[in-house]
């Protein structure tokens, strides 16, 4: 620790600041506190009573970097919570609203200011010049600092271009009064005959020895009195160096040892330190520029343009692509550095697009940096020229990866030519050890290569022209991989994600690679065709779509190819219908789907087809053939080994029976497939969503419209949860915009409405679902209008359904055009809500699209009563709405049609009607007393009683 008599304390509280060693202590014991925030405390209690203007703070604490006040906040609140300053009894840093920053410690005072230090004790003269500013690394230094304290041998390991010899060289600084000067720094580095270790420490301790071995003499002055050696850059040497570190921290007991290697000794006594890349801005959209200077690789990264191009802001635009840069560079200091040296050339963008080349690797970094430090390349040539035959090949053929591995996959993909499976896991295992191969941080044992060390493998690869065999066999794997994916449907589907779900990436980069210039499209065909599975159930219909069309159009015309013709029609068709909803194509492609199905008697995708020429009617409106199609599946499915096909059969049944408008046999056919449920074992294979999820947020929808609102809200409540702990991004959209918005809406409760479109925006937006996306900017916009605000919400649920052009016949959107004409009520534009009621009432007749029809017959009769022509009609659509309502045993909607019926006859004087109206119709429902239609019910009852 240091020595406080060389420094002037500063006392407050139970605490004391000691500014130039830069140590703050709270009853006697060191107390961690970042690094800007300890800048700030020092420059503060200099100035102890005095307001500091804020920009002056920034300007002193960030030097030429130009940051916003939003950073200065953060690091004060981290000041504050690490002195306990709750604002409610302590008080040492308090905020001048517009003005700045005091110091209002009391009892602050100076300690004495103590003796110079002895001028015997010399600097070490060995040790490089201290950095002006470490980055990011405060607590790594003082952890290490302080472990010399309690242990002999430390070494820090670690990736090249990391920051090691930075840290040990920080540490060598700030210890060295503990060693009275006696700190030693010896580079490895340049060192190619190990037998020469002994004498290049000698050399470095200043000792001029002659004897052949220079041990004894080395011991002899290390036994003299407190010493710190610094031995950096030792991988190449650890042979030779761990018996010599071992023996001399045996034998002189005053010696502290630390090193910096990429793999550690492995000696008695040696206590490894892991140094870590610097923390990076999460991969989320819209970071502001404070959030992203928060991270030390990004404050790196902009100090490092300042130094090199003079005084440098970053901009909202450009703070984004800082986050990306470091993250693809994942917190490297080294290449960090060398990226922001390019800056100044190329700008932000067109550094981050210079990442993905190779020319990346060949960045100089300061011409006074040792040379493996010069250039990423240079630092990795010299990890990688270490290897032994076997890791240098592993390491070349794992680069094929893109992203985390697991153990087999690099056994398959890498081992042969000489290598077995078992000597590549043995390669993994080592090569992890030095700081080449990162374990991935998942549950489950997963590596990864850095993208800077895969880029430079990669380049191995292909001098030594192996790419194009590592490449078919990382495609081989995944095709066979995915190949045992599709027919995996026991796992459960979170679980099933987390398994398959991971090796996205290297799907992609196989068939980047199979429909290349040098790839083989065969085996880009058959990967395909065995990842459809995968990007269904990741809800990415989009991707899914053009790789389907990519692999067909490879395809050739013979009809040996028909089987896998068939499998990739039906995903391209599958891609089109769920990803874009009335797609013309889709419907012709889903034919020839099932004329192949027919031809070869594959049963599966027979009835593969059959669910998507169905779900394609729904999409289309065609109801009445939607419900053909369905009694097709379902005699299809009659015969089938899969008790759950049979369960989708019903399932499509009740959807095409709720939109016809029967919600009795609807909830018939819907409770059957509840009923059995229990005895789902296994995902169904042609169901791109979850079974039971989505049977419950139907049946909500039917046990609504049929009057019972408790069973629909308590099912839409647990369906809400199951469906986010799914983590099937398609499920929950359907959760979300089939049941939980449309009847908290219907329900009156317009905050619970709000709460769930947003999160199905966000979610849309996440996971890049188009049509829920379009869908919930318009129900948004509608629960606006609800809420009051007619001016605001009304244009903007126009604009959004126009935006959403031929999404808008999508049955999710009938009830948000009934809507519109309602709206239009309420801003008292009657006509133009009775064009659209009227347009919209003929797309329903016409397409048999009837659930709705009670609801848009009464906002038409709504709209009449407004109206000096029509509204003697007005009763008339109230009275048909409610038949058509008890026919579809909608209650419901009979419910509101009563409402709208009997102020209008109270209005025309039949008071004593109106309330038989209504008591009717409100004394049939068993539950659901609290919803809105039901409390103007009952209230509207209680004025005509009394």
């Amino acid at each position: 620790m240091p020595d406080r008599n060389e420094d002037s304390a500063i006392s407050f509280g139970p605490f004391r600041l000691f500014p130039k060693s830069r140590l703050l202590e709270k009853e006697g014991s060191p107390l961690h506190v970042g690094g800007r925030a300890l800048d700030i405390l020092i420059f503060l209690a200099g100035r102890p009573g005095e307001v500091v203007d804020k920009r002056e703070l920034v300007k002193r604490i960030w030097a030429d970097v130009n940051v916003d006040e939003g950073s200065l906040r953060f690091h004060i609140a981290a000041l504050r919570k690490a002195l306990g300053d709750t604002g409610k009894s302590a008080r040492y840093v308090v905020n001048v609203p517009g003005r700045g920053y005091c110091f209002v410690a009391s009892f602050a005072q100076p300690a004495p200011p103590a003796a110079p230090p002895p001028a015997e004790i010399a600097a070490p003269h060995s040790l490089p010049a201290q950095l002006t500013k470490m980055v990011g690394r405060e607590d790594v230094i003082e952890k290490i600092s302080n472990g010399l304290s309690l242990y002999r041998f430390m070494t820090v390991v670690g990736p090249g271009g990391i920051g090691k010899t930075a840290v040990a060289v920080t540490v060598g600084h700030r210890r060295s009064q503990d060693f009275g000067g006696r700190v030693f720094f010896v580079d490895f580095g340049p060192l190619r005959d190990a037998s020469h270790i002994a004498t290049t420490i000698a050399s470095a301790l200043g000792l001029t020895i002659s004897a052949e071995d220079p041990t004894p003499a080395l011991l002899t002055f290390l036994k003299t009195g407190p010493a710190l050696l610094i031995f950096d850059s030792c991988e190449h040497v650890l042979d030779n160096l761990a018996p010599l570190v071992e023996r001399i921290v045996r034998e002189a007991p005053q010696l502290r040892v630390l090193a910096t290697s990429r793999e550690s000794f492995r000696s008695e006594g040696e206590r490894i330190f892991r140094l870590f890349p610097l923390d990076c801005p999460p991969e989320r959209e819209g970071l502001a520029v404070a959030e992203v200077l928060a991270y030390p690789a990004a404050q790196l990264f902009v100090e490092r343009i300042a130094q090199s191009s003079g005084p440098f802001q970053l901009s909202a635009e450009e703070a984004p692509l800082v986050a990306n840069i470091c993250r693809r560079l994942d917190g490297i200091a080294l290449a960090i550095e060398l990226a922001a040296g390019r800056v100044n050339a190329y700008g932000i963008a067109g550094t981050a697009s210079l990442l993905d080349s190779r020319f990346s690797l060949q960045w100089r970094g300061r011409r006074t940096a040792v040379p493996r430090h010069q250039t990423l390349a240079a630092a990795l040539d010299w990890s990688y020229d270490l290897l032994p035959a076997a890791e240098s090949a592993t390491l070349r053929r794992l680069s094929v990866f893109a992203g985390p591995f697991a153990p087999e996959a690099a056994a398959a993909v890498a081992s042969g030519d000489g290598v077995t499976a078992s000597e590549t896991l043995e390669a993994i295992d080592s090569l992890v050890t030095k700081s080449l191969i990162s374990p991935s941080g998942s549950r489950t044992l997963r590596y990864r290569l850095l993208d800077t060390t895969r880029t430079y493998a990669h380049g191995k690869l292909n001098e030594l022209g192996e790419t194009r065999q590592f490449a078919r066999r990382h495609a081989e794997h995944f095709r066979d991989f995915f190949g045992r994916a599709e027919a995996d449907n026991s796992t459960p589907l979170p679980e099933w994600l987390s398994i398959y779900g991971a090796e996205l990436d290297n799907v992609r980069a196989a068939l980047d690679w199979a429909f290349g210039p040098d790839g083989e499209a065969t085996l880009g065909i058959a990967l395909t065709a065995a990842a459809v599975t995968l990007w269904v159930r990741l809800s990415l219909f989009a991707e899914c779509r053009e790789r389907s069309r990519t692999a067909l159009a490879a395809l050739g015309d013979t009809a040996e190819e028909n089987r896998i013709r068939m499998q990739l029609l039906s995903a391209l068709g599958w891609s089109l219908m769920y990803g874009e909803g009335r797609a013309r194509e889709a419907r012709p492609i889903l034919e020839t789907t099932l004329e192949l199905a027919d031809r070869l008697d594959d049963k599966d995708f027979r009835l593969r087809a059959l669910w998507g020429l169905c779900i394609d009617q729904f999409n289309n409106g065609q109801f009445g053939k939607a419900r053909t199609l369905a009694d097709r599946f379902a005699n299809a499915a009659a015969n089938s080994p899969d008790r759950t096909d049979v369960m989708l059969g019903d399932r499509l049944t009740a959807v095409a029976l709720h939109y016809l408008g029967d919600q009795n046999e609807a909830r018939l056919r819907i409770d059957r497939v509840n009923a059995s449920l229990h005895v789902l074992a296994e995902k169904p294979k042609i169901f791109p969503l979850d079974l039971r999820i989505s049977t419950q947020y139907f049946r909500a929808r039917i046990l609504w419209l049929q009057g019972l609102a408790d069973q629909a809200q308590a099912l839409t409540a647990r369906n809400i949860e199951e469906g986010r702990a799914n983590g099937h991004a398609l499920t929950f959209c359907s959760v979300l915009g089939q049941a939980a918005c449309p009847i908290t809406y219907w329900a009156g409760d317009f905050d619970a409405a709000e709460r769930h479109g947003t999160e199905l925006l966000e979610h849309t937006d996440r996971h890049a679902i188009r049509l829920w996306g379009l869908w919930a900017r318009a129900f948004n916009a509608a629960v606006i209008v609800k809420r009051g605000d007619v001016a605001t919400g009304l244009p903007l649920l126009s604009e959004e359904l126009n935006r959403a052009g031929d999404a808008r016949f999508l049955p999710r959107f009938l009830p948000l055009l009934g809507e519109l004409a309602a709206c239009f009520l309420e801003a008292d534009q009657v006509d133009r809500g009775l064009d659209v009621i009227e347009d919209v009432l003929t797309r329903c007749n016409n397409r048999q699209e009837l659930w709705y029809l009670p609801e848009l017959t009464r906002i038409k009769g709504e709209l009449m009563l407004r109206s000096a022509r029509y509204a003697g009609d007005a009763e008339a659509h109230f009275r048909e709405a409610m038949g058509i309502a008890v026919q579809q045993g909608a209650r419901f909607w009979e419910l509101r049609c009563a409402i709208s019926l009997a102020r209008t006859m109270v209005g025309a004087g039949q008071s004593a009607n109106a309330l038989a109206v209504l008591d009717n119709v409100r004394g049939a429902f068993a539950e659901g007393s609290d919803f809105a239609d039901m409390r103007i019910a009952r209230d509207l009852i209680a004025q005509l009683r009394t």
